[in-house]
């Protein structure tokens, strides 16, 4: 069996007296989507921000691709191959769509502008923004936010991506249209961290998913197991023993 792409073990983290991560151990396989879910306070943005560089753990450790990372910046994480979408998206307002994807693929991927151009014009391609592609950013309407968000985390040609709720605020016809970009990027052989509120993004776009609540990892496996276990009832969806 071949190595984890990620690897992460026992990682905490506290703030003063407050423990909000403990100990919490996964590993990500090569092109698996790996989905997490869990009540408000669970921990899930403070874990994609320590594996991401923007925060620092108390304890843990994060290894990807066999390389200790846990010490490593943003930056220098963004160059081994790690591309991150925020829940609210970041694009530069007052560019077009085209030029966020190419700063994304030369500052954040360090490729030449003329590589540059031509991956954005495929990402544009694959994430439906190739008729806005001269569209201001701030004009574009939310799901058209959230797309340029992921163009521009595929401009840095990543192995493993993180999405922080890129279905949060969709109608269920636009969560179609963003499951069919998550499974071509599955197929290109990029794995994904997706931390969602959605579950239908869940059910439908991950191989696994966990659940966090209180910091720890209450639960891991299928969809289907996960979201029907006892645990789930108890920590992620406040009901007791007989509901």
């Amino acid at each position: 069996m071949s190595s984890p792409v990620l690897a992460v073990e026992n990682l905490s983290v506290s703030f003063g007296a407050n423990h909000v991560l403990r100990s919490v151990s996964f590993d990500l396989e090569n092109s698996e989507i790996l989905g997490v879910i869990g009540p408000n306070g669970a921990g899930k943005t403070v874990l994609l921000n320590i594996l991401t560089g923007i925060l620092k753990p108390s304890s843990g450790c994060i290894h990807f691709l066999g390389e200790d990372v846990t010490h490593k910046t943003i930056t220098e994480r963004c160059h081994l191959g790690f591309g991150r979408t925020f829940q609210v998206p970041r694009s530069f307002e007052g560019m077009t769509v085209f030029e966020n994807v190419i700063v994304g693929a030369v500052y954040g991927g360090g490729v030449s502008e003329k590589i540059g151009r031509r991956r954005a014009i495929e990402i544009l391609e694959m994430i439906g923004l190739a008729d806005k592609a001269q569209w201001f950013a701030h004009k574009l309407s939310l799901i058209d936010r959230k797309r340029l968000e992921m163009g521009r985390a595929l401009a840095t040609d990543p192995k493993v991506l993180f999405f922080d709720e890129v279905a949060g605020g969709l109608t269920e016809s636009e969560v179609e249209k963003m499951l069919a970009i998550v499974r071509t990027i599955k197929q290109q052989g990029i794995s994904i961290v997706w931390i969602e509120h959605v579950l239908q993004t869940m059910r439908e776009g991950t191989d696994r998913i966990l659940c966090l609540a209180e910091g720890r990892v209450v639960k891991s496996g299928v969809f289907e197991e996960v979201i029907g276990s006892k645990e789930i009832l108890e920590c992620y969806l406040g009901a007791d023993e007989e509901c």
